[in-house]
């Protein structure tokens, strides 16, 4: 199939596109985002794999599906676009930021700056039907976005996987742990954050730190 994908992502994902789940997820797709409406735009399905390639990925944050409201998703977990007011869960990830290394709350929730950096920012399900969580977690995006991360942990090493709450947590034993550098708390999300092991773990500046050990430029979050 000619999927368009950042040509380094599409090197290492090749043998994904011809596989018949794939194939039907396509065409699952395709049925969903003409019948109804989806998230994010068709053009940005695959923003996460096209803004940050496979050499250049530093660190990984898994989330589970994209925002369901208008104007939100834009094919980067947790990251809305400009003029869009925080959801709860990122305005506590820039809170943690925040408190964390001493950085002031940004003016915008697009996340795009992270992902040129290095950071990749992959849902487990890339679409989702407006105002319909998790609508398209059974279509089979998860055994796509699962062979990105497995490509991740056989060839690249010195990775920071940041997992946040069950579902991205379910992921670890994918990622060998003697040459990366794996977080794991609960989800940022207010119902989870504020019941405690969010808020205080500086997960970004052991990040950072584990970058620099390993030679690697940090993240300016």
């Amino acid at each position: 199939m000619n999927v368009k994908i950042e040509e380094s992502w599409k090197r290492h994902l090749a043998v994904e596109f011809e596989k018949p789940y794939f194939v039907q997820l396509t065409q699952w797709v395709r049925q969903e985002y003409a019948a109804n409406t989806c998230y994010p735009p068709g053009s940005l399905i695959f923003n996460a794999f096209n803004l940050c390639p496979f050499d250049k990925v530093k660190v990984v944050i898994i989330g589970q599906d994209p925002y369901h409201e208008p104007g939100q998703a834009h094919g980067l977990s947790f990251s809305v676009q400009d003029g869009i007011a925080y959801p709860p869960s990122l305005q506590n990830i820039f809170k943690e930021i925040s408190d964390d290394l001493g950085v002031p709350m940004p003016k915008s929730g697009n996340l795009t700056r992270w992902a040129q950096q290095g950071v990749l920012l992959l849902n487990a399900s890339l679409t989702v039907r407006a105002h319909q969580a998790n609508s398209h977690s059974r279509l089979g995006w998860q055994t796509f976005t699962d062979a990105a991360i497995r490509a991740l942990a056989a060839e690249r090493q010195h990775l920071v996987y940041m997992l946040w709450g069950g579902y991205a947590r379910s992921k670890a034993y994918m990622i060998p742990r003697d040459n990366n550098l794996v977080l794991e708390s609960v989800h940022p999300s207010p119902l989870s954050a504020n019941r405690g092991g969010w808020f205080g773990q500086h997960q970004f500046s052991r990040c950072n730190e584990y970058l620099k050990q390993n030679g690697q430029t940090p993240i300016a979050w």
